[in-house]
């Protein structure tokens, strides 16, 4: 069989075309999601490439296709599934070329089937598992949809799966088969051996920051006994100072009341137009152009007193917020006011 044209590309040279023929835009777009060196090989990998035959071009469009067409089949199915639908499209041939291209690179996210379940099924489905294995489970899913299984589970257990998805660090990849295997999973196993780095503080932190504020209480409660230094991690991230973008405009009022001006003049010199704004637009024009003027005369601020200052004003609203004076959208329905 003859080569085709791109067969004698390197995949650098591939992405290189790709981005070309997908032109400046598009291409853009992409290297938002790339790293800084893959960004710096691209850009010179383009400038190198002189000339493009339009069978070159179409023959990487092409396969950029079909590996994004196999992907999706993959996420829906898993790899068997894939490869049967590659096969009915494509033959069998280029449908196993364009699967061993993939098995080299792509990782296939476990549980993607249930990603795509009933909050509620999914609960009836895992609620009797141990405690470690939905903690595992809900690692995985989203966290509009951790949090409702979260605030479902009794009480009891709501604390120690939290704890155990904070804590959870690294799962070997034996571990997941065996659990997708009990849940009859349809999706591949992973594909190479490389450990997956799940959970961890920022998971159950998303996690929290979605259900409904009672559960969170609850749990926030319970680890503040059985796991302190956890539970003051998990309350740091749980609002940090820009966030004071989902308070309304009365409850910014009501937060900058107890706010000393010395502490809101250095937390705003970190702080984004945005925030900046959102905290002027309520204060008197008078206190406003006054912060406006400290700030202009501190000159340069430590980071560390920035910061430091900003928790200040974050642990005032969560205070507030404690007290009921004050409401943290969190974008649930039990968060609508009335």
């Amino acid at each position: 069989m003859a080569k085709a044209p791109n067969d004698e590309l390197n995949g650098l040279q591939k992405a290189a075309v790709l981005l070309i023929a997908l032109g400046p835009e598009k291409s853009a777009l992409i290297f938002k999601h790339l790293k800084e060196e893959e960004i710096e090989e691209l850009t010179l990998e383009i400038a190198n490439t002189r000339s493009i035959t339009p069978q070159i071009k179409e023959d990487v469009l092409s396969e950029f296709y079909q590996v994004c067409l196999a992907q999706q089949y993959i996420a829906e199915g898993g790899i068997s599934y894939a490869k049967e639908l590659l096969e009915k499209s494509f033959g069998e041939d280029k449908a196993r070329d364009v699967i061993g291209k993939l098995t080299a690179s792509l990782q296939v996210k476990p549980f993607e089937f249930i990603r795509k379940t009933d909050a509620s099924q999914l609960l009836n489905f895992i609620q009797d598992e141990h405690p470690q294995t939905i903690a595992l489970i809900l690692s995985y899913l989203s966290p509009s949809q951790a949090a409702m299984i979260v605030s479902a589970l009794h009480p009891d257990r709501q604390a120690d799966v939290a704890r155990r998805i904070a804590v959870m660090d690294r799962t070997s990849p034996e571990v997941i088969k065996e659990v997708e295997k009990v849940l009859e999973s349809k999706l591949s196993s992973l594909v190479n051996q490389d450990y997956t780095i799940i959970g961890g503080v920022d998971s159950v932190v998303e996690i929290l920051n979605t259900v409904d504020r009672g559960t969170e209480k609850h749990i926030m409660e319970t680890l503040e006994i059985e796991e302190p230094e956890l539970a003051d991690e998990i309350r740091r991230k749980m609002f940090v100072f820009e966030d004071i973008l989902l308070l309304d405009d009365r409850a910014i009022q009501r937060v900058l009341r107890d706010v000393e001006n010395s502490d809101l003049s250095i937390s705003l010199k970190g702080a984004n137009q945005e925030v900046q704004n959102a905290i002027f637009n309520n204060l008197s024009k008078r206190l406003a152009s006054m912060i406006k003027e400290d700030m202009e005369f501190m000159g340069p601020v430590r980071m560390k007193d920035v910061e430091e200052a900003q928790q200040k004003i974050v642990n005032v609203i969560r205070k507030l917020e404690d007290s009921g004076e004050i409401v943290i959208s969190r974008g649930g329905g039990d968060e609508i006011i009335v």
